[in-house]
């Protein structure tokens, strides 16, 4: 096993995927930053991975809050830390659908990973990795026309957040459903995830820092359930391999099983 170098920032990482990928970090030989909203959940968590020789340090952080990300960048930014990872795992599937689970849903999946990674930009090392957890659902296949074309290409990141923050209204509304939108809160989370992970790609690249994006699979987690098909070893490994890419790796695409697939 190829050592890393390195502090690596998981958000979500108490448990699930998140956890396992801060452990697989950790055994390659990177100081992990182990960030979760829940203090005690990511204090246990953290004490667990320490228990087990790893270098994991708990940061306490609630991507939907302006102010605890800003803590987070000011905490960091004191320790003159520079990140050679960030991995933007911290996700929800909530059941049902409506305008409450769509704001929830958008504000962590979508809003949250934007906010993190604005954020913790100038603490990336030059050839740094940014990682977003990404899934099948978000694929632009179905998806009607008048909706795709605003998005694929990706537009600017204001147009962007203003695609996301139309379809909230049109449920709001009532008016999705005519407007051709999923009838899925974590679908179009993911999709604005994806152009999200496009667009940061070819921002960063004279920065030389690569952004993928990593749809692990149906993972047995708390949000996969008992039945899905893949045990958390098996999701965390391309989340850890994208996270681990050497300089000259691939940037702005979205991957399962550490190969490319189709936006």
């Amino acid at each position: 096993m190829d050592k890393a170098t390195g502090v690596a920032l998981v958000t979500g990482g108490n448990r699930g995927l998140g956890f396992e990928v801060c452990r697989q970090l950790g055994q390659r030989g990177m100081r992990v930053l182990l960030s979760a909203r829940d203090i005690a959940e990511g204090a246990k968590a953290t004490a667990a991975l320490r228990e087990e020789g790893l270098e994991v340090s708990f940061e306490p952080l609630d991507v939907t809050s302006e102010e605890s990300v800003a803590q987070l960048t000011d905490r960091l930014a004191r320790q003159e830390l520079r990140l050679a990872a960030l991995v933007n795992n911290a996700g929800i599937a909530l059941e049902g659908f409506n305008a409450e689970v769509v704001e929830r849903t958008l504000a962590v999946n979508f809003t949250g990973a934007l906010r993190v990674t604005e954020h913790l930009l100038p603490l990336m090392r030059e050839h740094g990795r940014i990682v977003m957890v990404s899934s099948g659902l978000g694929a632009l296949e179905g998806l009607p026309p008048a909706l795709r074309q605003r998005i694929d290409p990706p537009p600017s990141k204001d147009a962007l957040v203003a695609w996301v923050d139309e379809f909230a209204a049109e449920v709001r509304a009532g008016q999705y459903e005519q407007k051709g939108w999923p009838g899925s809160a974590y679908r179009v989370s993911k999709l604005g995830l994806n152009a999200l992970t496009r667009l940061l790609a070819e921002e960063l690249r004279p920065r030389r820092v690569l952004v993928n994006a990593v749809c692990p699979g149906w993972v047995r987690t708390r949000m996969g359930g008992p039945r899905a098909t893949r045990d958390v070893e098996q999701g965390a490994d391309t989340l850890v391999w994208a996270a681990l890419l050497p300089p000259d790796g691939p940037t702005g695409g979205l991957f399962r099983d550490r190969q490319p697939i189709a936006w």
